[in-house]
């Protein structure tokens, strides 16, 4: 029997908890209810240990099998969006405002399915470590766990990690070696100028009309400060300043996002970025000031991980279902920084149609459970094979 085939005799129960998760989203470091599910399922499965409360909110298991010195992390996020839900499903949030529109509710499901199945079945030589990981959407969760000491407590040779991705079908997967994710800063530029009464702009420095010129300005950055062979994006995403008609503001704020594949270039735009604001503040007698945040680390996936994983899902679903050279994309993850610190790899695991991630109308496909929680554990049976040494 494969893991596929095992994982399907309880896809009902790996459904209800993920609709139960669906229903009752928590944001990023807010994970309190999640965690405790997590944790729970886990005792209950009899993994061997069971750490909460790492990094915040974070939850860390860990299962041993046979001799083997080795071992690997596998990693699932989560944390919902804020945002209202739309879908009308019977389990759709019941929290206002609070939305799990990226999936990370059926990829906690997966993990626990994989943590299930490898409980019972220890078909591995070594250790294996399964990541719950808080706030990765954009809440510095990746970052709060490795501070909390995540890889020297639980340390890792590989990890690995996964997405559904909408648009892919159920039971087709892809990856690529390289960078994988783009990374990713959110900026804010704060511009100061002089208030004055809007019948009398003569009086004023007009922090608008300034901020409009630099978010002008800000659209020359990729095409004229970065190198054609290197893809990059810079959006502004937010303009805002005054609270009256007839009142020229004292300041305004330009707020957006930057995304790259190369950390290089994501300092080449933050200096130029820097530049563009004060440049064109001072000319017209205001002054601007940039606060550029990294969120994301571009995410890059090692080659021979990226093999092994390819190869895992090979294993599941056959060669032909299984795309190997999927092209990069300008969407950010903050498994990223794990991955800086140890080599591994991110596989998209196909989630069929419907609504994109962040939509209102988004719902994880409860079809795709088995076909994650099986590439779980099939790389951690390839992985930790006893002649893996």
């Amino acid at each position: 029997m494969t893991a596929l085939d095992h994982l399907r005799r309880y896809h009902d129960e790996l459904t209800a908890i993920r609709q139960d998760l669906h229903a009752h989203p928590e944001l990023g470091m807010e994970e309190h209810r999640t965690a405790e599910i997590v944790a729970r399922k886990l005792e209950e499965w009899g993994v061997d240990e069971v750490h909460r409360g790492v990094g915040g909110t974070g939850v860390v298991g860990v299962l041993r099998a046979g001799s083997g010195n080795r071992a690997i992390g596998l990693r699932a996020d989560m944390d919902a969006l804020p945002m209202a839900e739309l879908t009308g499903l019977p389990y759709a949030s019941t929290v206002p405002g609070k939305m799990h529109a990226c999936g990370h509710d059926g990829h906690t499901t997966m993990l626990l399915g994989a943590a299930r199945y490898l409980a019972e079945t220890r078909a591995f030589d070594g250790t294996v470590h399964l990541i719950f990981q808080p706030g990765e959407e954009g809440c510095g969760g990746a970052l709060a766990m490795l501070e909390d000491g995540l890889l020297e407590r639980f340390p890792c040779d590989v990890l690995y990690g996964m997405h559904n991705a909408t648009g892919l079908d159920v039971g087709k997967y892809a990856i690529g070696a390289g960078p994988f994710m783009a990374g990713g800063a959110f900026f804010d530029i704060t511009v100061e100028g002089k208030g004055s009464h809007g019948a009398r702009p003569e009086a004023s420095i007009d922090p608008v009309l300034t901020a409009c010129h630099i978010a002008a300005g800000l659209q020359s950055i990729v095409s004229r400060n970065i190198s054609p062979r290197d893809t990059a994006v810079v959006s502004v995403t937010k303009v805002t300043g005054g609270d009256a008609y007839n009142v020229i503001p004292q300041s305004a704020v330009l707020s957006g996002t930057a995304r790259f594949f190369k950390k290089e270039v994501g300092e080449q735009i933050e200096s130029a970025m820097r530049r563009m604001a004060e440049g064109v503040a001072a000319g017209f007698g205001a002054t601007a000031t940039l606060d550029f945040r990294l969120i994301f680390a571009p995410l890059v996936n090692d080659a021979e991980a990226t093999t092994t994983l390819a190869d895992a899902a090979a294993d599941l679903v056959g060669e032909e279902l299984v795309r190997r050279d999927r092209e990069p994309v300008m969407g950010s993850e903050d498994f990223s920084f794990m991955l800086e610190k140890v080599p591994g790899a991110y596989i998209h695991v196909g989630n069929g149609g419907g609504a994109s991630a962040h939509n209102p109308h988004y719902n994880f496909n409860d079809e795709a459970i088995p076909f994650g929680a099986a590439l779980y554990a099939r790389i951690a049976e390839r992985a930790l094979r006893p002649d893996n040494g």
